[in-house]
């Protein structure tokens, strides 16, 4: 396989590569395609999935393989033809073969390319470090959210229904006077003010006391998951059977017995802070990174092919969807459960895609104008900390990821290195 012709289209980071696939390669294909297919032909005279292949050819014509195994040679053609130009390609845009025969063919590819960017100022950035200062405030945070799970919900009698309170209800909805579905529910238990139910229904039901019956009338937002139901006005029938209300625990010694292993409230605090000053030192860190990341998409400069931003999104829902399915669940029950479509997921992902592809550009750009070079030693080590991490046989991550991808891995992240140990940290 050869490249023959790589020219550049006016369209920014567009290409036309034409490539030839050599006789041997193409008969290679062929004789693959035919096994293959062979199965399902029926031909006078032989048993179904034994009829050579000349006779085949004869009947059906000697191209009668060639699309298939065409097919099967343009990813590594395409693959060997970017190497020689020196291009990344990033998508296909058409493939058109232009003559094929025994001895081969050759095709034409448009393609979009990885862009060419620059980047100057990455030496010396400067960076505002958050603060890591452990004030007694942050203490008292701490020990109120400890509070808040381990408190109780205490019935209230003597008052009417409060935000922050816990309303046990029955309800049922009516939309033109039908009862509609999903709207209906018994000892039901609504946390006041969360703003879990409709806009409106919440509200209404503050300064009710137990055992009211009281109708309240709502309108379903214009984005409602549910089609019928968007923008329609409804009527709720609710009964109050009880108001809950959370009782904290006091913070003394008993609490912090109950709470940690400690035994006075003094020793817990000491505790606390030291797991506040490690949490603050990896935020005021994770912070720092962000920033210079940040600064690095700002200095990068060139035209990012929308392929990218795409590709790079469809990877994030592909990784998404593998989620799910650890969890036991596919992707359209998702959608469904959401009320939302393919669109829209990957919406959600896109803000996330396009920082994760200019960041990407902008350290490899950096590490080919600092020459950055990865070691034997260098993937070595990265295989072993995979292997470690994955608890796998060293040769099956070696296996796993090839050795020219974990290179641009590790190029990327001696760049970032690079631009770190150079920052300005205030």
């Amino acid at each position: 396989m050869a490249l023959k012709e790589c020219t550049k289209k006016e369209e920014a980071n567009s290409y036309e590569l034409v490539v030839s696939v050599d006789g041997e390669t193409f008969e290679k294909a062929i004789n693959a395609v035919y096994k293959k297919q062979v199965k399902k032909i029926n031909i006078q005279g032989f048993r179904k999935g034994k009829a050579p292949r000349r006779i085949i050819e004869k009947m059906y014509g000697t191209e009668v393989f060639y699309d298939d195994a065409m097919q099967d040679c343009y990813p590594d053609a395409l693959y060997d033809a970017a190497k020689e130009a020196d291009v990344k390609i990033v998508a296909v845009e058409s493939l058109e073969a232009v003559e094929a025969g025994k001895d081969g063919f050759t095709f034409k590819a448009q393609v979009v390319v990885e862009p060419t960017m620059e980047i100057d100022g990455y030496k010396g950035i400067e960076v505002e470090k958050k603060s890591t200062e452990v004030t007694d405030e942050l203490i008292d945070k701490e020990i109120e959210q400890v509070r808040e799970r381990n408190s109780r919900l205490v019935t209230v009698e003597d008052r009417a229904a409060e935000n922050g309170d816990t309303a046990v209800i029955d309800f049922e909805g009516f939309v033109d006077g039908v009862a509609f579905e999903g709207g209906k529910a018994e000892g039901y238990n609504l946390s006041l003010g969360s703003g879990n139910f409709i806009p409106g229904f919440e509200e209404q039901i503050v300064g009710h006391k137990t055992g009211e019956e009281l109708s309240i009338n709502v309108k379903f937002p214009d984005e409602y998951q549910a089609e019928e139901l968007k923008g329609k006005d409804a009527e709720f029938k609710i009964t109050l059977h009880e108001i809950k209300t959370k009782e904290l625990p006091e913070v003394d010694d008993e609490f912090v017995q109950d709470v940690s292993d400690k035994e006075t409230l003094e020793e817990y605090k000491e505790e606390l802070k030291e797991t506040v000053a490690k949490r603050l030192k990896d935020e005021a860190e994770k912070d720092v990174d962000d920033k210079i990341s940040e600064k690095l998409m700002e200095l990068l400069e060139g035209e990012i092919p929308e392929a990218m931003y795409e590709n790079q999104t469809n990877d994030m829902v592909r990784d998404f969807e593998m989620r799910l399915r650890s969890q036991g669940m596919d992707m359209q029950t998702y959608m469904q459960y959401m009320g939302m479509d393919v669109n829209a997921l990957k919406g959600m992902y896109r803000d996330e895609a396009e920082k994760r592809v200019k960041l990407r550009l902008a350290l490899e750009t950096i590490a080919k104008k600092e020459n950055i070079e990865v070691t034997e030693a260098d993937l070595d080590e990265e295989y072993s900390k995979m292997a470690e991490a994955y608890k796998m046989d060293i040769d099956k991550v070696k296996e796993a990821v090839p050795a020219e991808s974990l290179t641009e891995d590790v190029k990327v992240q001696k760049a970032l290195d690079l631009v770190k140990n150079s920052a300005v940290i205030k």
